[in-house]
């Protein structure tokens, strides 16, 4: 049974579609990126899936109908988004960050709110080199592992991340994907919203491509790497983060 199935998924702005009639699912640990060109609906996606955009159609986490759920719920379930912006609490701390990331851990104690952070630090050893430094002064790279970090804390069974190379450097960039495929080991499955097409096939499993609200190719990653009509549109040149 799959972790997420979203069935017939539609979304529209001011009645104007952005996405129709859309369907996928994740597995537990698995990685599954969703490709396209801007404006496509990729964020879209994540933000009807966590809550944040009213939606139509089925949406299913762990075998039960969340369509109709607040976002506080959806987290408290397992799922997790890190926004293309981040939304880092740019005066607080690294550590403070991470700490309000653990809120949902609240009820076990600070003992679990602690053991949590040392996991983050050794997923992420710059952050604990930045742990007294304040978000706002952090580099694009530490930013994006912060970001990654508090979602972390929550411990989701879902972690969704939107465009996580976004403006970063190449040596950045490969090091986040092989965070997001290290943490395929400790099973927590991905919903990866990439531009990135060349690194996203390379970390995911499966992967879909979305063109202009709608699913027009989906597939193991492999074989849509290797899809002339991919490579074509996606992968003739090198993508941005990619040295």
């Amino acid at each position: 049974m799959s972790l997420l199935e979203i069935t017939g998924l539609a979304v529209a702005y001011g009645g104007i579609p952005a996405i129709t009639d859309m369907s996928l699912h994740v597995a537990t640990g698995e990685i599954v990126t969703v490709i396209g060109p801007n404006g496509a609906g990729k964020s879209t996606l994540l933000n009807a899936t966590i809550g944040i955009l009213p939606s139509q159609g089925s949406i299913r986490f762990d075998g039960s109908e969340i369509s109709a759920q607040p976002v506080a719920a959806r987290v408290q379930s397992g799922l997790c988004l890190v926004p293309e912006k981040r939304e880092l609490f740019a005066t607080m701390t690294v550590e403070d960050n991470l700490v309000l990331g653990g809120y949902r851990l609240r009820s076990e104690g600070r003992g679990a709110i602690a053991r949590e952070q040392a996991r983050i630090y050794d997923l992420f050893p710059r952050l604990k080199e930045r742990r007294r430094q304040p978000a706002g002064t952090l580099s694009g790279g530490e930013r994006q592992m912060l970001a990654m970090g508090r979602a972390l804390m929550a411990r989701p069974r879902l972690l969704m991340l939107d465009e996580p190379s976004l403006g970063l450097a190449p040596l950045i960039v490969r090091d986040i994907f092989s965070t997001i495929v290290a943490l395929r080991s400790t099973g927590v499955a991905i919903l990866l919203v990439e531009q990135n097409a060349r690194a996203a096939l390379r970390a995911a499993d499966r992967a879909y491509v979305l063109e202009t609200g709608r699913i027009t190719f989906a597939g193991d990653s492999a074989s849509l790497a290797a899809d002339p009509r991919i490579v074509d549109m996606y992968l003739g040149q090198a993508s941005h983060g990619e040295a």
